[in-house]
């Protein structure tokens, strides 16, 4: 099995809208597949639907940004993020 790349890590969660925000240390793209683990029980894929940076949306984003995405699951900050 191929090493899974460390991307980043989450920053913010925003319940209400189901919306992580996250510190990139690698580029991201809409149409990668992530895998975002933390806590004890949180470990699960989804693949990126859609991105925002300060509310605009876009397609890719590269490393140092920070960026919204819609998660599946409920995350909490400093769960990390790794290309699938």
């Amino acid at each position: 099995m191929a090493e899974k790349e460390l991307i980043g890590e989450v920053s913010n969660y925003f319940e209400h809208v189901g919306v992580a925000a996250i510190k990139l240390s690698s580029p991201l793209k809409v149409g990668d597949k992530v895998q975002i683990t933390g806590g004890e029980k949180t470990d699960f894929e989804q693949t990126i639907s859609s991105m925002q940076v300060h509310r605009d949306k876009v397609e890719k984003s590269k490393p140092g940004d920070e960026v919204g995405i819609k998660v599946d699951q409920k995350v909490r900050k400093g769960y990390r993020i790794f290309k699938v």
